[in-house]
């Protein structure tokens, strides 16, 4: 597995068509890849987020991948084409170093949702059942994440303290639209950056591989990890 980035120039008309749609950018990231490459299999699959500054001066595209990609036309459209150049690293080495007990501090953009078995409406609305909707509210996003890391293999730092979950903090929090062939997707989709545990070592190192939750090909569910400062 590898895990790369690439600035991209803001400035540039090609690049905010990039930002602005998931499904534009989903087919960038694809085409860093020669059409035989492995895209998804057991070993990791292709999974890629977008990275905002606070300050909004920068942003960055990561991609974790199974075998090693190459930006240049991402570059030549969306980049600084006099300076072709991106990160690449080796994730193996992360990776198999993952061990129960160790804490880290983590940073995941998803689609925190869940598919409707019941209307729960204030109005009822019985064509809602059966359908995946997004989760709106931060408390219900974070539920889907303590949730969905049991199965994960982590915990949130805190998240059986008194003040649970406030080690995590949800920010960009979106309701996403754009066009996909003749339909129109919509995405709900927030990021998490916290502190978490690792519970199940086989478990994180599959979830650092595949990902989490729903939405991957359109920026969503690239956990990634760094040492706690």
């Amino acid at each position: 597995m590898y895990i790369s980035r690439i600035p991209l120039n803001t400035a540039r008309f090609a690049a905010k068509q990039l930002i602005s749609s998931p499904y534009r950018l989903h087919a960038a990231v694809e085409k860093s890849f020669p059409p035989s490459a492995v895209r998804s299999g057991d070993e990791g699959r292709i999974l890629w987020r977008l990275d905002f500054s606070r300050d909004g001066d920068s942003t960055w595209l990561y991609v974790v991948s199974p075998e090693r990609p190459d930006f240049t036309h991402i570059v030549e459209q969306a980049g600084w084409p006099t300076r072709t150049e991106w990160e690449v690293k080796d994730y193996e080495p992360l990776i198999t170093h993952i061990a129960k007990g160790q804490e880290w501090a983590f940073r995941l953009r998803a689609n925190p949702a869940r598919k409707v078995y019941k209307d729960l409406g204030k109005r009822p609305n019985p064509a809602v059942v059966g359908k995946v909707m997004g989760h709106v509210t931060i408390d219900k996003q974070l539920s889907w994440l303590k949730k969905s890391s049991e199965r994960n293999g982590f915990a949130l730092l805190g998240s059986s303290e008194e003040e649970a979950g406030l080690s995590c903090v949800v920010s960009q929090r979106r309701k996403e639209q754009f066009a996909h062939g003749n339909s129109k997707v919509t995405l709900v989709t927030a990021q998490f950056d916290g502190q978490l545990r690792v519970t199940d070592a086989q478990a994180f190192q599959r979830c650092l591989r595949q990902g989490i939750g729903r939405a991957k090909s359109f920026g969503c569910g690239m956990l990634t990890v760094a040492p706690i400062r």
